[in-house]
C-alpha cells in the first residue's frame, strides 16, 4: 500500500504562488490576474497496520491585479473587504466607547 502523507506531500509541494494567483485572462485589452488567499494543511497517520491521511484547503478572493495602458492596478473584492472590515469596525467602536467611558469619569 502507498504511502499517503509521502503523496499528500508532494501534492502540496505544488501549492503556493500557483494557487494564490491565477492565470492571467485578456479580456477587450485588459489584463486581469486574479489573486487569492490561499492555505491548506495535510496530516497522515499509521500504526499497528491502519493508516490513514486527509488533508484540506481554504481559498478566499482577494481581488485582481488589472493592467491597463494607464498601468498595473489593484482592485479588491469588496464582498471580502466588507467581511474584513465588520469585525475591525466593531473592534474599534468598542474601544472609543471604553476610551470615551473612561475619560468621563
Amino acid at each position: 500500500m502507498p504511502n499517503i502523507a509521502l503523496e499528500l506531500g508532494q501534492q502540496a509541494a505544488s501549492f503556493g504562488v500557483k494557487s494564490a494567483y491565477g492565470e492571467p485572462q485578456d479580456i477587450d485589452g485588459v489584463s486581469i490576474t486574479p489573486v487569492a488567499f490561499t492555505y491548506s494543511g495535510f496530516g497522515g497517520g499509521s500504526g499497528d497496520g491502519a493508516e490513514g491521511g486527509g488533508g484540506g484547503g481554504v481559498s478566499v478572493p482577494v481581488g485582481v491585479y488589472v493592467r491597463r495602458e494607464e498601468g498595473l492596478r489593484f482592485e479588491p473584492n469588496i464582498v471580502t473587504l466588507l467581511v474584513v472590515a465588520v469585525p475591525f469596525i466593531w473592534v474599534t467602536g468598542r474601544a472609543l466607547s471604553r476610551i470615551i467611558r473612561a475619560l468621563k469619569k
